[in-house]
């Protein structure tokens, strides 16, 4: 027989785990809401600057040197802000982010030279609210529910993409790129006053804060030894690679989605929107029905095997397609690999790190998107003008064959 005051201390215990778990709960779904806005407020500057940048005399290849100049900007504060996101907690990380968000809306709504839209990049340096989202939210969930719960931040994507695309669109069309860029900023305001009010100081548990703290404390945000020690972590390197190598192609192709939906596809703002907002329905479809179920049923390197291999033939596709019709019938595999390759490699990156490093690990994957924005426009700009949309979707299918045999071989000699 159990002593009355035993059962009384488990009772009291699993209360506070039930209400625990009820919190971080709220504290994710909030998460959720906040992700789903900045989405929103992104594909709203996807319907304005592509036109503005026009209006401002920009031709292929310059637009393609401003998506490298946010790239590169991108790509050197996605680490430093991981870590700083590690050391200082969430609640820092994204008010920092969502008040540079603010800050590049405004400066976008008085753009009215070249070079403003060149200055107007500045603050991507700091706009990581997705990666400090899934940290927070890979802080909160547990190891074998992660990839559902990083795959629900999807679904939030795909509501932005909606309604940014569909609203950018209208408000692009009826009252200019100005007053576009101004609801922009004040929607961005409101996503950080959801980060004052509801987003903790830390999302980290308790052991991983004590172990950590002193040590971190003492480190700079710009330390690289630090952000680089994550790759000696088993598995770490293979995974970051092939996130680099696989994902580059499909990269190239969606930094230049907007100038091939303004010469390839002769869309308008509207129209445009309207196809994002398409996107937008097909990735929630993907990442709130279809992802959360694969991996509960089958593992995660037999999922990257299969979205790497339908990225292939998707890239076959989008060589021989004609019109915006096949486009959309591309669409569908295209966000099925994307979504089920970016979150398979995210859970596996930050499974393979202490609690305490999902940040660092998170704004390093985030770099590899910097990355691609960084070589995709130049590279793309360069392939399409020279060779055309076809050369984009061949080396996309050359490429990724050659991934998907590397790793069939490599996952046949472990099991041998």
């Amino acid at each position: 027989m159990r002593p009355e005051g035993k059962t009384t201390t488990d009772a009291v215990s699993s209360q506070a785990n039930v209400t625990d778990q009820q919190k971080r709960t709220k504290i994710i779904y909030i998460v959720y809401l906040i992700a789903a806005l900045d989405i929103t407020w992104m594909f709203l500057q996807f319907s304005v600057t592509p036109y503005l940048a026009k209006k401002l005399g920009f031709d292929t290849l310059w637009f393609g040197y401003l998506q490298t100049t946010v790239g590169v900007i991108q790509l050197l504060g996605g680490p430093m802000f991981g870590r700083f996101a590690d050391l200082f907690g969430a609640r820092v990380a994204l008010s920092l982010a969502c008040s540079s968000t603010v800050v590049f809306f405004l400066l976008l709504a008085i753009a009215d030279h070249p070079a403003m839209l060149f200055i107007q990049k500045l603050p991507t340096i700091f706009m990581h609210v997705i990666p400090a989202s899934q940290m927070v939210v890979a802080d909160l969930s547990a190891p074998e529910k992660r990839a559902d719960a990083l795959s629900k931040l999807g679904l939030c994507f795909g509501i932005g993409m909606i309604a940014g695309s569909t609203l950018g669109g209208h408000l692009n069309t009826r009252y200019g790129e100005t007053f576009t860029a101004c609801c922009g900023a004040a929607g961005s305001a409101f996503s950080l006053l959801l980060v004052l009010k509801f987003i903790p100081k830390t999302t980290k548990t308790q052991s991983s804060r004590t172990n950590t703290d002193s040590e971190n404390k003492s480190k700079s945000v710009f330390n690289l030894g630090e952000i680089t020690r994550l790759m000696k972590f088993p598995g770490v390197t293979q995974t970051f690679v092939v996130k680099v190598i696989a994902g580059l192609p499909s990269g190239i192709f969606q930094v230049m989605f907007s100038i091939i939906a303004l010469e390839f596809f002769k869309l308008e703002p509207q129209q445009n929107g309207n196809l994002m907002a398409y996107f937008g329905i097909v990735q929630m479809v993907i990442q709130g029905g279809v992802i959360g179920r694969l991996t509960g049923r089958y593992s995660e390197s037999s999922l990257l095997l299969l979205s790497i291999a339908i990225s292939s033939l998707v890239g076959l596709a989008l060589a021989y397609m004609q019109n915006v019709f096949h486009f959309c019938i591309i669409v569908i595999p295209m966000m099925f690999s994307l979504s089920v390759f970016n979150v398979i490699t995210d859970s596996i990156l930050t499974k393979s790190v202490p609690s305490s490093d999902t940040g660092t690990m998170l704004g390093l994957c985030a770099s590899v998107q910097s990355l691609l924005r960084t070589v995709g426009p130049t590279a793309g700009g360069f392939l399409y003008v020279n060779y055309g949309l076809s050369s984009i979707g061949l080396i996309q299918f050359v490429v990724n064959v050659a991934v998907f045999v590397f790793l069939l071989q490599h996952r046949l000699k472990k099991s041998a």
